[in-house]
């Protein structure tokens, strides 16, 4: 149907546009013209421009959700196991979703542990933020508070950084994943370790 199509033509605009100019600076006429209809036309499929955001992201990140859920309800596996196992996924995923990368997590930004976020899909990434939370509590037997924040933060933050450093580049998902996810490991294993000494030291001083 020529609806479809036309709906297409504009989500794929607005994806190309988003990425080389970024979110904020594009306009719903810059769209318009490139998806070659009217900015009306997309008023019709869009209330406005975060509408095509949510439209571009949510998606992908209800699969990646669902895959963390199925992850954390797996009895025969350790908590240590699942964490590592959610590292992969999220990095391969955010590489797999290059083009969207920035779109999906540095447009309309917001902290990832806001309890009020402003759009569903920034919502859906505090739910899987509060998976990392939830291992991560009983990884390191602590239970709710702004220790657990802090590690869940700093947890977060590692892996938006490995993404990063590797967001731009050529190599394929395989190849990076085949050649690094052993460094990947050893770099939250370290993490890891770093927490429960400090938290030790901590629990020394009480």
């Amino acid at each position: 149907m020529r609806s479809e199509e036309t709906k297409r033509s504009i989500i794929a605009a607005a994806e190309k546009l988003f990425q080389e100019r970024g979110y904020e600076a594009v306009t719903i006429r810059e769209i318009a013209k490139e998806a070659g209809c009217s900015h009306t036309t997309i008023y019709i499929y869009f209330q406005d421009k975060e509408a095509l955001l949510h439209a571009l992201s949510m998606e992908p990140l209800q699969q990646l959700k669902a895959k963390l859920d199925v992850l954390v309800a797996d009895a025969f596996l350790s908590t240590d196991d699942k964490l590592l196992r959610l590292n992969a996924q999220f990095i391969q995923f955010c590489l797999h979703y290059k083009s969207m990368y920035s779109i999906i997590f540095e447009a309309k930004s917001v902290l990832n542990d806001e309890e009020e976020a402003e759009l569903p899909f920034h919502r859906l990434l505090n739910q899987m933020f509060n998976i990392i939370v939830q291992l991560l509590g009983t990884q390191l037997n602590l239970s709710e508070g702004e220790q657990l924040l802090n590690c869940s933060r700093i947890y977060f933050y590692m892996l938006r950084g490995i993404v990063g450093t590797y967001s731009n580049s050529e190599e394929s998902v395989e190849s990076i994943m085949g050649r690094l996810s052993i460094t990947f490991d050893h770099a939250f294993e370290a993490l890891m370790l770093g927490f429960s000494i400090q938290l030790q030291d901590r629990r020394k001083e009480r």
